[in-house]
């Protein structure tokens, strides 16, 4: 059986509606930290089921670093001015812009990657790989390209103030929370 205050405190750590936080609670007998995790395997399952929707709206966050010499811009988009104008949504485009600040990531999401760049990369791993076992060689080269790639596309990052999340699951944990598509337009970052 779930009690309300198990609700409520679930509801207070995700921030999701109470009616998922129940379901969830029930599906994991109770277990705060597994209704957690149900909650969060949702959400990209939720974020897919809505991305067919048009994106009318959102907010633009700056972020510019104390030293004054790097700073950055993101365009976070969500369907309505009720999501653009609430808070917590203008608060995920500024640790979004914070993270571009930070990190100076080349694309948005891996869709932009060009075969062009991949082959760029190809070429510079190949020759670290070359001494290599012929058998683990591709293996080798698969795993450097995919960590080099993880590290310029911005929705792969491990976000810089909770390394276990990604920018691409806080998004969609937002778009579970507030029941809208969301997604990173464009980015700039300036540094001096």
């Amino acid at each position: 059986m779930v009690t309300i205050d198990q609700i409520k405190e679930l509801r207070e750590k995700t921030g999701i509606s109470i009616g998922q936080c129940k379901k969830a609670l029930e599906e994991a007998g109770g277990d705060i930290e597994k209704a957690v995790v149900i909650l969060s395997k949702k959400g990209g399952d939720f974020a897919a089921k809505k991305s067919d929707r048009m994106l009318k709206s959102g907010t633009i966050a700056t972020y510019v670093h104390s030293n004054g010499k790097v700073g950055s811009m993101v365009e976070l988009l969500c369907e309505t001015d009720f999501v653009a104008k609430n808070e917590e949504f203008t608060k995920l485009a500024y640790d979004i812009a914070m993270q571009i600040a930070a990190t100076n990531p080349t694309f948005v999401k891996k869709e932009e990657i060009t075969e062009d760049d991949r082959q760029k990369a190809i070429a510079v791993f190949e020759e670290e790989v070359k001494d290599k076992p012929t058998e683990m060689r591709e293996k080798i080269l698969e795993g450097k390209i995919n960590s080099y790639f993880k590290d310029k596309v911005l929705t792969e990052q491990d976000f810089i103030k909770n390394p276990e999340s990604t920018i691409s699951k806080l998004i969609e944990g937002a778009v579970h929370k507030f029941g809208e598509r969301m997604e990173i337009g464009k980015f700039v970052r300036f540094q001096l």
